[in-house]
């Protein structure tokens, strides 16, 4: 079956993470698809999603609705993300750049990573749709201005910073198939199995963290685990636009990014990659929107599988959605058109899903559509959507 029959026949994000374990050598897809240690807070971040029912509005004129967002200053189709995952050209030979056009065509903001495989200019030349620069904490700090310095001239209108990386979490998967991105007897022997994959990886040319040529191969290793809150000031202020936090995990947290200058939040555990047993960022979501949703915007990261997934993030107070796992099933499956793909499944169920719900707009979605398995509405979670306030405002 050729690849764009394959795609259409796939019609949710599982079906694409099946054509990607096909054609993705085992060691790779391992480094895709693993977690940290038992694994138990990977499994957990979709798992929090079922402990959540949907309460559906009757009668109401869903014929046409609108699904547009606001995210980091920028317009977006969808209030979902392309989040930044590095190292993408290990699993398609077009890498960040397939993954920058397919986001462009279908409207949505693309988060590129500091150690992505292309170079940052090269990403933004061909997508032209609204994008965001995600930062490492680096020792040495002229790593991080270049790198700053560069995104806002290449037209990145946002910056994020990653914060729950002071050391890499045990990844067990990897340490099993020996996979660290580095030629090995292994990945050769997988990749025999998988010629498609080798053929492409073999036009497609080596695998480098682009973004460091220039300043210096070592910068990878010069993650500084000794930075705290007081060295957040510096960063922002040099930035001086639209400003996030990836890696917020509780409430204190929250506060301490929107009183540093923060635009947004992203609630994330790394999808479950760095700390094993750590909460998923649904079930802390209401506290965290409680805390700040009034003053940033709070993105849920991780656990995305589903369109209705992304409503009940946003029916708990969530500003918008990021992914990053389904991406790179459609980007191993297919390369730009498997992202693409997996981005209008993603879209066609969340409008399914806003339809019956009963919500004509992002706006119109708000906790009195959601509550958790077991409670009773008085023991619900005091949460008050941002888009309903923004509804209700429009009311009055």
């Amino acid at each position: 079956m050729g690849s764009v029959s394959a795609l259409r026949a796939c019609h949710n994000i599982m079906d694409v993470r099946d054509l990607a374990k096909r054609r993705l050598p085992h060691p790779i897809f391992e480094f895709l698809e693993g977690g940290s240690e038992t694994e138990f807070t990977l499994r957990r971040n979709t798992a929090a999603f079922d402990d959540f029912q949907l309460i559906a509005r009757c009668l109401v004129n869903v014929e046409s609705i609108d699904t547009t967002a606001r995210i980091l200053g920028q317009s977006t189709a969808l209030p979902l993300i392309c989040s930044p995952t590095g190292a993408s050209k290990v699993f398609h030979p077009e890498g960040e750049l397939a993954v920058a056009r397919a986001a462009a065509r279908a409207g949505v903001l693309y988060g590129l990573a500091t150690a992505s495989t292309f170079c940052l200019e090269d990403v933004a030349a061909v997508g032209r749709g609204p994008k965001m620069f995600l930062l490492y904490p680096y020792k040495d700090r002229s790593i991080m201005w270049e790198l700053m310095d560069r995104a806002r001239a290449a037209g990145y209108s946002s910056l994020c910073l990653m914060v729950d990386v002071p050391v890499k979490g045990k990844r067990e998967r990897d340490l099993r198939t020996g996979f660290n991105m580095a030629p090995s007897f292994s990945l050769a022997l997988s990749a025999m199995r998988r010629p498609a994959w080798a053929f492409g990886q073999l036009c497609g040319g080596p695998v480098t963290l682009a973004n460091f040529s220039r300043a210096g191969a070592g910068a990878i290793s010069q993650l500084d685990a000794a930075i705290t809150w007081k060295d957040i000031g510096e960063i922002v202020h040099r930035w001086a636009g639209p400003f996030a936090f990836k890696g917020i995990m509780s409430a204190e947290d929250a506060i301490r990014a929107a009183d540093a200058g923060a635009t947004a939040i992203f609630v994330s555990n790394h999808g479950g990659r760095q700390l094993d047993g750590a909460a998923a960022p649904l079930d802390v979501l209401p506290e965290i929107v409680a805390a700040v949703g009034r003053r940033i915007e709070v993105i849920l990261d991780g656990g995305i599988r589903r369109g209705v997934h992304i409503l009940k993030a946003l029916a708990l107070g969530a500003t918008a959605c990021s992914v990053g796992r389904p991406y790179l099933y459609g980007l191993s499956a297919a390369g730009e058109a498997g992202v693409l793909r997996t981005l209008e499944i993603l879209r066609a169920e969340f409008e399914t899903a806003m339809k019956l719900v009963g919500c004509p707009d992002i706006a119109s979605i708000d906790a009195s559509m959601i509550r958790r398995l077991g409670a009773h509405s008085t023991e619900q979670a005091d949460v008050e959507s941002p888009h309903h306030n923004r509804l209700r405002a429009r009311s009055l």
